[in-house]
C-alpha cells in the first residue's frame, strides 16, 4: 500500500458508497430494509455494516502516533461496539453518516506518508484479542473489506431490480498523460 494507492481507494470509496446509496434509495424504506437472506440480511443492514466497520477501523488507525487529524475527526463518531450496531436508524441517516465519514476517510488517505504506512500498528480486535501488523496492510484489508460487501449490497439491489451500474476500480483510475 502506498500514499497514493490509498488516495485512489478513498476516492473510489466514497464514489461507490454515493452510486450505493443512491440506488439504494430508489426502493421504498420496507424494501431496502427487508431481509433478502444475505449476511447482513437487508440491503440496509449490509450497508450499515460496512459503516460501522469503517468506523471501527478508523478507530484503530487513530492510535497511530501521528493521526491526530484523524483522531480528532473521528471525535463525532463515536466507536461501534459490534459490527452490527445500527449508524442511523433509517437509509437517510446512514447516507448522511456515510457520505461524512467518505470525507474523513478521503481527508486521512491524503496524509499517510510511506513511512506512516510501513510501521506496525498494534489494536484489540473486537474479541479483545492483542493484533500488530503493518499499518498499509491493514489500509489494504479497510479497503477490501469495503468492497467485498459493497458486492453483497450490489447483489442484493440487484435482486430487487435496481442495477447500480458501474462498479469497477478502473472508472476513477485516472488516464495516464
Amino acid at each position: 500500500m502506498t500514499p497514493g494507492t490509498a488516495v485512489l481507494m478513498a476516492r473510489y470509496n466514497r464514489w461507490m458508497n454515493q452510486r450505493m446509496y443512491d440506488a439504494a434509495r430508489t426502493l421504498p424504506p420496507r424494501e431496502a430494509m427487508r431481509d433478502r437472506g444475505a449476511f447482513f440480511g437487508s440491503v440496509f443492514h449490509t450497508l450499515n455494516h460496512i459503516a460501522a466497520g469503517d468506523t471501527i477501523w478508523l478507530h484503530r488507525f487513530a492510535q497511530h502516533p501521528e493521526a491526530g487529524a484523524l483522531r480528532e475527526a473521528l471525535a463525532r463518531f463515536p466507536a461501534p461496539t459490534s459490527l452490527r450496531q445500527e449508524m442511523a436508524p433509517a437509509l437517510d441517516g446512514l447516507q448522511a453518516y456515510r457520505a461524512a465519514l467518505d470525507e474523513v476517510i478521503v481527508r486521512w488517505a491524503h496524509a499517510l506518508t510511506p513511512e506512516q504506512l510501513a510501521a506496525p500498528l498494534t489494536y484489540r480486535n473486537m474479541a479483545g484479542q492483542a493484533h500488530s501488523k503493518p499499518l498499509g496492510a491493514l489500509v489494504q484489508h479497510f479497503f477490501n473489506h469495503q468492497t467485498h460487501h459493497r458486492g453483497q449490497a450490489s447483489t442484493l439491489l440487484f435482486q430487487a431490480g435496481v442495477d447500480v451500474g458501474v462498479t469497477d476500480l478502473l472508472a476513477v483510475i485516472p488516464d495516464a498523460t
